[in-house]
């Protein structure tokens, strides 16, 4: 008789391993391999199989192993090896699986080792399970019907396109394609390989299915975005197949519905999951509030989550996150509080799911807090988390914080990349954002179209002209996708760049929205082509697009600017009709129109009824008025805009400044910029211009050049022009050219300068120098600019250069 109680006690130290939930060499693991009568064991017995199914670690697996060995079960029980081989796949040690089988496939004389091993080599994501199957046929051992399941799995886990469509047409030749488990495992291999075709060829070819057969059709679809036909197979399913759908049905089916935003398939199977009872179980509680959440049906997805028994921390993160896409980011707060309360520990998921609720609440302080959480909970290296930090931190404004957390990732997808990129363009750090890019493909990552939609803006904010192109001819040379956004980003960044024919050109070619119009429309008006402005406004609505406030700000700025006053009282009261006049944004367009047309009464009343003055709207009266010779009333309106508690900003100082010089108001001016920078603002270029300007209409040539050569900063071509329109108006010919020289070099093909100085000069009787300026002009090739007009014609505002007819 085989002693099992003597031979424990010449085991070697070896075998002494600390037990974990139980001992191989405990009394009950002994008493589990005795016979219940006393007689021979049998050396090949099955009955140390019911050990193996328990084991929970590796350290068990390989005491297993030793004790089979002393025993003397292997290397012939094919049996207990096979069940080795797939403890140690599942624990991750595919080298032992390989001894195992080496060792025992001499005792085996049918694909049943083969198949484990290859089963084995699935479980641990091994490569080399297409060496064994390719080992298996040439030594002649036919593979059977559970041979290729296994190998199948591992084409759809390793992409293995070409080695699966072999096997496929494989298992057509021997007869096993028509069994129901090889194909459910083809619909997996080609729904891995999107070929979603063949997976229905295969589908429908499939003389029996099974449960299984008609989910993983249902998850093919749904998965890879074949929406309608994912719905189609579930009713398929529900009404002809005979089976009923269970809850991996559902839960496949229910966010192809929620990608064809149709709300009634959704409610008919809620219907049909509480009349089968499947409501029950909280996965499909889950989807189903995940679903409604995305048709943006909160109270219906909340009462599904008050009715789920036994919620879980997907439970909650589903009803978060369906909050936050209905933008009820109040509610999507409050569910996260009664989580915590509820003693449900947040996840990754959660946390990154709240980050933007915060920041759409714009509680930063909030969003710190959950940075320091995820520091405690040692989740603050999790991808998502980090990218939502970045996102968070940049629209707070903290790009420094934004970076810190980005240069502390050990690992990076495009996602941080671009999260990363919108921040240092959001922030005014334009040139930064632009070496991101460059260093993010150092990296090896390939910026995608919302990394060129991100870095666009910071090229159109710093006319970085050739870095827009450079990015425009990336797009078309890589191929990517012209989608809504890239499109408007480029159409905006081509018009904020001076190049609106560019801008056209891309706006022709694209598809349009109500952005591409409204780019375009405001690009137009900033131009000599404002007229196209009210074309595009007139297009927009001819289409039945819907005008917004950005349409009638850009559209009133093109009759602003070109005079267009009967189009503008007709965009007015169109915005009167529409109800849009209250919005400060169009007030101040309105009474910039009315000023620069000369309608200073219905400005005036405009300005009395707004409902909101801000700096802008008391900026654009001080300008108004000191355009129109009224320049007490500006310099009372400025001093108003401090009575009525707003403040003065950079602009209310231009406009102030430019009516004391246009109104000889020498001392005013002197005041007003000594009151500016008592005040903290910083004069910028502008401002000096004004000054020059203003001592130079007075007389004060001297004080005028003494403010040039005390600058802080490089004079520009408008300090210079002030200080030539002064020169001209008092005739002092070498301040002009001094002026003059500096011109040329800033503005060399502005005509203009070229022009006064030669009249200048020619009236002086300097006859030489002023031929000398005109020669100079023409070896330039500059030419004078034509002067052109806007004549009102009935409904339309046509434009005439000198010399047409």
């Amino acid at each position: 008789m085989f002693n099992h109680a003597r031979f424990l006690t010449v085991i070697p130290p070896f075998f002494n391993l600390k037990p974990l939930s139980f001992s191989l060499f405990s009394t009950s693991a002994i008493k589990a391999l005795q016979p219940s009568q006393p007689h021979f064991l049998s050396p090949n017995s099955i009955d140390f199989l019911p050990l193996l199914s328990s084991l929970q670690s590796l350290q068990q697996t390989k005491q297993s192993h030793a004790l089979a060995l002393v025993f003397g079960f292997l290397p012939s029980s094919v049996s207990l090896c096979a069940s080795l081989i797939l403890d140690y796949a599942k624990f991750g040690n595919p080298v032992s699986c390989k001894f195992l089988f080496e060792n025992s496939v001499f005792y085996c004389k049918t694909p049943f080792l083969w198949n484990t091993l290859l089963r084995g080599y699935s479980i641990a994501r091994v490569y080399d399970v297409f060496h064994v199957y390719n080992q298996m046929i040439r030594i002649d051992i036919r593979p059977d019907d559970h041979t290729f399941p296994s190998v199948i799995k591992a084409c759809a886990d390793h992409c293995e396109s070409q080695k699966g469509r072999e096997i496929h047409g494989f298992s057509i030749k021997v007869g096993f394609d028509k069994l129901v488990y090889v194909g459910n495992t083809l619909l997996i291999f080609y729904s891995s390989c999107c070929d979603l075709r063949d997976a229905q060829n295969v589908f429908d070819e499939m003389p029996e299915r099974d449960v299984v057969s008609w989910n993983s059709m249902i998850g093919v679809f749904s998965d890879n975005g074949w929406s309608k036909e994912a719905v189609e197979v579930f009713l398929e399913m529900k009404i002809w197949s005979g089976f009923l759908p269970n809850a991996v049905s559902v839960v496949s089916v229910l966010p192809a519905c929620a990608e064809l935003k149709d709300e009634v398939v959704p409610r008919v199977i809620h219907g049909y999951v509480v009349k089968v009872g499947l409501i029950s179980q909280v996965r499909v509680g889950n989807a189903l509030v995940d679903g409604y959440g995305k048709f943006g049906k909160s109270d219906s997805s909340r009462q599904v989550f008050d009715e789920i028994v036994e919620k879980n921390g997907v439970s909650w993160n589903a009803i978060i996150t369906s909050f936050a896409h209905a933008r009820c980011y109040s509610d999507a707060l409050y569910m996260f509080r009664l989580m915590i309360n509820s003693k449900e520990k947040p996840s990754g998921v959660t946390l990154s799911s709240l980050l933007p609720v915060l920041v759409e609440l714009e509680y930063f302080d909030a969003g710190k807090e959950v940075h320091g959480l995820t520091v405690r909970m040692g989740l603050d290296s999790d991808l998502f988390i980090s990218n939502s930090l970045i996102d968070m931190y940049a629209k707070s404004g903290d790009s420094n914080k934004a970076s810190s957390v980005f240069e502390r990732m050990k690992v990076r997808n495009v996602v941080t990349w671009n999260a990363m990129v919108a921040n240092f363009a959001q922030n005014n750090h334009e040139l930064a954002a632009l070496e991101l890019v460059r260093r993010m493909q150092a990296f090896g990552e390939t910026p995608n179209s919302v990394t060129f939609t991100n870095i666009l803006p910071a090229c159109a904010r710093i006319g970085a002209l050739p870095s827009g192109k450079e990015i425009h001819a990336r797009c078309i040379r890589k191929g990517v996708a012209p989608d809504i956004f890239l499109s408007n980003g480029l159409i905006d960044m081509y018009a904020k760049c001076g190049f609106v024919e560019l801008a056209q050109n891309v706006f022709d070619i694209s598809t349009r929205d109500q952005i591409s119009y409204n780019t375009l429309i405001v690009g137009y008006s900033q131009t000599t082509e404002c007229l196209k402005s009210l074309s595009l406004f007139e297009e927009m609505g001819s289409m039945g697009m819907k005008r917004d406030t950005i349409s009638f700000v850009g559209a009133i700025a093109a009759c602003a600017n070109s005079a267009a006053l009967k189009s503008g009282k007709e965009i007015h009261a169109f915005i009167i009709r529409r109800l849009f006049h209250t919005h400060h944004f169009i007030t101040n367009s309105l009474l910039d129109l009315y000023m620069k047309c000369g309608k200073i009464g219905i400005a005036q009343n405009i300005f009395e009824q707004a409902h909101k003055k801000d700096a802008a709207s008391w900026n654009t009266m001080i300008l108004g008025y000191g355009m129109l010779g009224k320049f007490e009333t500006a310099v009372s309106l400025f001093e108003a805009m401090r009575e009525d508690t707003v403040k003065h900003d950079s602009i209310s100082f231009i406009a102030v400044l430019s009516a004391c010089s246009h109104g000889g108001l020498v001392d005013e001016g002197k005041k007003y910029f000594e009151e500016m920078k008592a005040e903290g603002i910083t004069p910028k270029n502008m401002h000096y211009t004004c000054m020059i300007d203003l001592l130079g209409r007075a007389g004060l040539m001297e004080e005028a050049v003494e403010v040039i050569r005390e600058l802080p900063f490089e004079p520009d071509a408008n300090i210079w022009g002030a200080l030539l329109g002064a020169s001209r108006i008092h005739g002092d010919i070498e301040l002009a050219k001094w002026a003059t020289e500096h011109l040329f070099v800033l503005k060399p093909d502005h005509s203009g300068y070229y022009v006064l100085l030669s009249n200048m000069l020619a009236e002086a009787g300097r006859w030489d120098e002023a031929t000398r300026v005109r020669e100079l002009m023409k070896s330039r090739g500059v030419k004078k600019d034509p002067a052109y007009s806007w004549v009102h014609n009935r409904d339309q505002v046509r434009a005439f250069l000198v010399g047409e007819s």
